[in-house]
């Protein structure tokens, strides 16, 4: 989120909207005709991959999925060859991995655009599908109260800079040793400077929930760290997004999950599918946020 300004992310949200509203209109489009798309996957997806593989064949491009292990990575060829190489064949690159720091050493060493699809530290296409749903449903993002409930992970990460930037009072309420890395805050707090925003870490989710305009919760257990789990799942019993913590929310709060959702864990089956929720158009619209980005990065028109 840290490599978008406040204009270049309203610029996106905008674009997914106009391009989300006119989804019928096929005499207006960013057209990705003859560009080629990479998809570099070493995590598991459902949700990310269906929406940009559907997204770059709904803008005339062609996708190529790649595993990791079908392609010379897993047999030691270094990360920065394969990056030379993909980058001289594709017009951009997704890349959805474990190391943040793979996502990094792919944006030096290849020619092209690389879109952060996941890493252990951060997820941005989520956060922008995510602002793009709010701003559908409470009709803007400053200003706007959003509690962060559980664990400090990629996502919450994620949301912390892009919120942060958007000048909304972001909320992290986070067991303690689960709270989100403490550069990630520090950042976050000074783009809040910037933007009229305002960043805290309340411990107390109950305390934390006052008030909230969006209540968001994710896995407690992210993939790759199952190990452990049902020690994090007792520390994070109370962090539960259920009747009780939406009843200390506003009236009209949004209730948001990025998905896959374990019932009965983060959240309830009824918070997820009550009223409040919003889950599965911010799902969605993973689709228009991933023809969004694309289309900024690539689009002929």
């Amino acid at each position: 989120m840290s490599d978008l300004t406040q204009d270049e992310i309203k610029s996106v949200l905008d674009l997914g909207l106009k391009l989300k509203a006119e989804s019928k209109d096929e005499s207006w489009s960013p057209s990705l005709a003859k560009k080629v798309v990479g998809l570099l996957f070493e995590k598991p997806s459902t949700r990310t991959r269906a929406s940009f593989e559907t997204a770059i064949y709904q803008l005339g491009g062609q996708a190529i999925y790649l595993r990791a292990d079908e392609l010379q990575l897993s047999r030691g060829e270094p990360l920065k060859d394969t990056a030379r190489i993909l980058g001289g064949y594709l017009n951009a690159i997704v890349i959805r991995t474990y190391a943040h720091q793979n996502l990094v050493e792919f944006a030096e060493y290849a020619p092209v655009p690389i879109i952060n699809a996941l890493s252990d530290s951060e997820h941005p296409t989520q956060i922008i599908a995510d602002m793009l749903t709010i701003q559908e449903v409470k009709g803007k993002l400053d200003g706007l109260k959003f509690v962060w409930v559980g664990d400090g992970n990629n996502v919450c990460n994620s949301w912390l800079l892009g919120g942060a930037k958007m000048g909304m009072n972001i909320v992290a309420s986070c067991p303690k040793d689960y709270e989100p890395d403490k550069r990630v805050v520090a950042k976050a707090r000074e783009y809040a400077e910037q933007s009229g925003g305002k960043v805290e870490l309340v411990i107390n989710p109950t305390k934390a929930a006052e008030g909230a305009d969006v209540l968001y919760t994710d896995v407690w257990v992210s993939m790759g760290q199952e190990k452990g789990a049902k020690r994090k799942e007792r520390a994070f019993s109370p962090y539960q997004i259920n009747d009780k913590l939406v009843s200390k929310a506003k009236p009209d709060v949004s209730v948001m999950h990025c998905l896959p959702a374990h019932r009965g864990l983060e959240i309830t089956d009824r918070a997820l599918e009550g009223p409040k929720s919003i889950v599965w158009p911010q799902a969605q619209n993973k689709l228009h946020a991933a023809r969004a980005v694309l289309a900024a990065l690539l689009g002929n028109s």
